[in-house]
């Protein structure tokens, strides 16, 4: 396999160990730190999230910019946030480098994805993203709190994790982030992603999820909050019927009953046979038959 990048800038293997011994950079386990190493993955990547000539991306953790050199590709413009010092101070000078005709369409900020409340230039319209495998989920939710006008969503994540995004209820892996995830969009899985594509090679598989946000919010009076409570409530004793594990949240079982009865859920049902609706129509009955 050859490690030049080629005459389209994108980085090959070679070219990703050459920047991190330059950089002095070992992935780090700590923040889930795989780097794509091969071209033909990051272009599948931008292929498979449809990115289009007039979207700006956001991408988060960009690391040494592999998928971050397909996207400028692809998009009008890409936003890239990424926390670690060395990978932020260097990603700029590599997009420089190696396609210096998009380098005004690039934008870096460094933070903590978890902590960011905006981005420079214009609102986003697609996220795509090989995430941290340790916080795929609140990063991925955050994000699709914050910046509504993200209409388009690809990430890549621990295979497992996209099993449970992209679960539907009755399914075993159904749970929180299945539930939160569907009351922004329709998820999917949109594909595998093998091992020997990183360094350093994970001991898990990778799979890529697919968000498209929903044209209609779910109709509810109550807020996302709200709803998330009953959510997580419902799955903090998963064994438990919803009778009993939602106890806590209604104030006593038989509040719970109410609340259940009210909204049209067996109180012997257990979380993960519900659909985002269903809780959202639990949290409004809150208080009823009290």
């Amino acid at each position: 396999m050859s490690g030049l990048g080629g005459p389209d800038g994108l980085l090959g293997p070679a070219d990703i160990r050459e920047l991190a011994a330059a950089l002095g950079v070992r992935p780090t386990k700590q923040r889930g730190q795989n780097f794509v190493i091969d071209a033909n993955t990051v272009r599948r990547i931008v292929r498979t999230a449809e990115v289009r000539p007039d979207d700006v991306v956001v991408e988060i953790g960009p690391g040494l910019g592999s998928l971050t050199l397909a996207l400028l590709e692809a998009a009008d413009r890409v936003t890239a946030v990424e926390i670690d010092d060395v990978l932020a101070g260097a990603l700029p000078a590599t997009i420089e480098a190696r396609m210096p005709a998009r380098a005004g369409r690039f934008s870096l900020v460094h933070s903590d994805a978890m902590r960011v409340q905006e981005l420079p230039g214009p609102a986003p319209t697609a996220l795509v993203a090989n995430l941290p495998y340790n916080v795929a989920v609140p990063v991925l939710l955050h994000m699709l709190e914050r910046f509504p006008t993200i209409e388009r969503t690809l990430v890549m994540v621990q295979a497992e994790v996209a099993d449970r995004l992209a679960a539907a209820p009755g399914s075993k892996v159904y749970g929180v982030p299945s539930v939160k995830a569907n009351w922004y969009a329709d998820v999917k899985r949109a594909g595998a992603i093998g091992r020997t594509v990183f360094w350093p090679a994970p001991n898990v598989d990778s799979g890529l999820v697919s968000l498209v946000r929903r044209a209609e919010p779910v109709k509810t009076t109550a807020s996302r909050t709200e709803v998330f409570a009953v959510v997580d409530a419902a799955f903090a004793q998963r064994r438990k019927t919803l009778r009993a594990a939602l106890a806590g949240w209604a104030g006593s079982a038989p509040a719970a009953e109410g609340a259940l009865v009210a909204a049209g859920v067996s109180p012997q049902a257990r979380g993960e046979a519900l659909t985002v609706e269903e809780f959202a129509r639990i949290a409004e009955s809150k208080g009823a038959g009290a």
